[in-house]
């Protein structure tokens, strides 16, 4: 009987060793090893044809400057949000990976995307779901498409001899983390099954030309699970973001060969599915029927979009003792911050009080052009006086006071003017002729400055 084979990976980045040790010599993290089964079989990978091996083997360099580099036509599906962050549209035999948090939507996204995919014949592998179970979704979707083939398949041998007889033009895995190989003796979900089937599925679409989408898990960090090997052998890394109490998702691109990483899609969860947001900002903000203290609107960059969102403040007295500071999509440590310019540079006392922050629509942002809606949004609470309606602001503070320019400012008032706002406040650094806007644009270069127009 053959002695069984095991080594230690680290679950972080993917390393071997041959005996368990506390910290990883490759990422320096700790307890992160773990002994899996390494003896492979020898048997064939269902993909891999001796034409194929053969011809890796025969490939000699080139120079550079003799190579004709070929213009791949994109795959242009019906999800323009989709294709926003994809840089266009999904590259021929590209290898595309999806995480998210569970439940936040990444099968629904995917299924409903392959749906209205009608001139493509499309194949959606699940491993985690029952083909009852997903064909109930597609009829809560209410899309019907015929060219869009279910297999409930978990081992890759199987799933290539299906794609060999269906020849399906784009294949969604849901998810990377169920499949195994009968190529490495492990369980499903460990860090060598994981890196085997990733590999796989990227000599597939390589040599096939066929684009694959993974579905991957994240950890509680918010990392997408295995190894971090995978993220660097596949061509794209989406993430898909949002709170499951409220109903917006984002969708980003934390690495993209073929585009921009800075695009973003949204979306909105409703009863049939996700459903392409193109204009946020009418939805980031709430219609009122009268003016309200606290309130004020932020011109912000969620990657390269521009779009407006609605800053709520709330400040009171404190009642034991130990002022609160408490807030929801912004970052606590800059609150406290802005608070400290507010005390030393304006003269409003706010050590004594409770602040309460919120950025409505459950959107986390971390751009530092919202500080000065933030601030009038604070000090609009404290003095219990509404902002003019139809005002906006863009800008950032600094510790001194200063209201700090901030850029592409001109998509920013571009997209309050086509909002019908009527006036914005920006940094009187930022270089920009308020005659080529409809909408009245006041440039301030003091935090105090911009008090004495909205609360004199």
């Amino acid at each position: 009987m053959a002695k069984t084979k095991t080594q230690f990976f680290c679950q972080n980045c993917g390393s071997s060793f041959s005996k368990w040790m506390g910290q990883c010599t490759s990422c320096k993290e700790w307890n992160t090893l773990v002994e899996e089964l390494v003896q492979k079989k020898s048997e064939k990978n269902a993909w891999m044809t001796e034409e194929s091996s053969s011809s890796s083997r025969s490939k000699k360099p080139q120079p550079i400057h003799q190579i004709n580099a070929r213009v791949l036509d994109r795959m242009i599906g019906p999800d323009k949000e989709l294709d926003r962050v994809l840089g266009g549209g999904i590259v021929p035999g590209s290898l595309i990976l999806l995480g998210g948090e569970p439940g936040i939507g990444k099968s629904t996204l995917l299924l409903q995307w392959g749906l209205k995919y009608i001139d493509k014949n499309l194949l959606y592998v699940t491993g985690e779901e029952s083909a009852d179970q997903v064909h109930l979704r597609g009829k809560r979707i209410g899309i019907d498409n015929e060219s869009c083939y279910l297999l409930p398949e978990t081992n890759t041998q199987s799933i290539f001899a299906q794609i060999k007889i269906l020849n399906p033009e784009l294949v969604i895995i849901d998810s990377i983390q169920t499949l195994y190989s009968n190529l490495m003796d492990a369980a499903p979900g460990s860090v060598g099954q994981i890196r085997q089937v990733t590999a796989e599925m990227l000599r597939f679409a390589k040599e096939s030309g066929t684009p694959v989408i993974l579905i991957g898990h994240i950890t509680k960090d918010g990392q997408i699970a295995g190894p971090k090997l995978m993220e660097h052998m596949v061509d794209v890394v989406l993430q898909f973001e949002g709170d499951r109490n409220h109903v917006y998702r984002l969708l980003r691109a934390s690495k993209n060969r073929f585009g921009s990483t800075a695009e973003i899609g949204i979306y909105e969860m409703v009863g049939a599915g996700l459903r392409a947001v193109e204009n946020p900002s009418e939805l980031l903000i709430s219609p009122k029927s009268e003016p309200l203290s606290g309130v004020a609107i932020a011109a912000t960059l969620e990657g390269v979009r521009p779009m407006l969102i609605e800053i709520q403040g709330l400040v009171s007295s404190a009642v034991y003792g130990n002022p609160q500071r408490s807030v929801t999509g912004f970052d606590l440590r800059r609150l406290n911050m802005l608070l400290a310019v507010l005390e030393k540079r304006c003269g409003f006392q706010l050590g004594s009080k409770d602040v309460f922050l919120n950025i409505t629509g459950g959107i986390k942002v971390d751009d530092p052009a919202i500080d000065l809606a933030v601030a009038t949004a604070i000090l609009s609470s404290a003095e219990d006086i509404p902002l003019p309606p139809n005002t906006c602001f863009s800008a950032e503070l600094g510790l001194t006071g200063e209201v700090r320019a901030v850029s592409r400012v001109e998509e920013r008032i571009k997209e309050a003017q086509k909002l019908g706002f009527e006036q914005i406040f920006i940094s009187g650094f930022n270089k920009v002729n308020p005659g080529d806007y409809s909408i009245k644009v006041h440039q301030v270069q003091r935090v105090d400055e911009i008090f004495t127009h909205l609360f004199a």
